[in-house]
């Protein structure tokens, strides 16, 4: 069994000791990688706006928290991030090894922009990557291929999305597709003709999102958490873990 654990939105500050709208980030940061140790990960993602400030200060604070794992850990650009300042500190990786599977990172960060968009240069690479390897595939980006149900988060989500289906019709090796951006657990189905790939939203590391919101909305009622996607054979088993303040 491979044990994957994915964590998300963790909008760290220069300032250790700054606010989000509803907690602290970099101390909320530390309770969900204590927490995810507990976990045993093989492997464990983090998928995007790491930073919220745009520092390399946020990065370092980032890259020290979670180099505390007992495992290969790796990380991702959202559209709070800016993918050198990361590089400096961790390369980006675009293809991770998970036992009998693949993990395969999809950029979908537009500069300047908080939607997403893949454009047919990065979908193209997407299938030549994809084309190297029946082995059953996950993939990870930080903008949801699909809509949530809060209109305001839709409006940010994933622009070319249909193309992104369209390509990923020839590959039935890809089973699921890890996405961050949404601030909380969320799941999703797209038929394909080759069968459904599940779509799976990850709470944030700071503040959640209320969901089925048509505007923006801090569930208060909520904690930070993170997803353990745990695979054996060709299944898998994953869930959401909240983590006490």
């Amino acid at each position: 069994m491979i044990r994957l654990v994915q964590l998300t939105d963790c909008h760290l500050h220069a300032d250790p000791h700054a606010r989000s709208r509803a907690g602290f980030p970099l101390r909320q940061l530390e309770a969900v990688v204590e927490a995810i140790r507990t976990e045993r990960p093989d492997i464990v993602i983090a998928s995007g706006d790491i930073s919220q400030d745009e520092t390399s200060a946020s990065y370092e604070h980032a890259h020290r928290v979670l180099s505390t794992l007992e495992c290969p850990w790796f990380w991702l650009g959202g559209n709070h991030d800016r993918q050198e300042l990361m590089k400096d500190l961790k390369a980006i990786h675009d293809d991770i090894e998970l036992g009998d599977w693949r993990l395969v990172v999809a950029d979908t960060c537009v500069k300047g922009h908080a939607h997403g968009e893949l454009g047919q240069e990065r979908i193209d690479r997407l299938v030549e990557r994809l084309s190297e390897s029946e082995r059953p595939t996950l993939l990870v980006m930080h903008h949801p291929p699909l809509a949530v149900g809060s209109a305001w988060l839709d409006a940010i989500g994933l622009k070319d999305s249909d193309a992104l289906w369209q390509a990923l019709m020839p590959f039935p090796q890809v089973k699921a597709i890890l996405c961050g951006h949404v601030h909380q657990a969320f799941v999703g189905r797209q038929p394909l003709e080759q069968g459904v790939v599940t779509v799976y939203g990850c709470p944030s590391t700071t503040d959640q999102f209320l969901a089925g919101s048509d505007d923006f909305a801090i569930d208060e009622a909520s904690r930070p958490g993170y997803r353990v996607f745990d695979i054996r054979g060709d299944e898998w088993l994953t869930w959401i873990e909240r983590v006490d303040i």
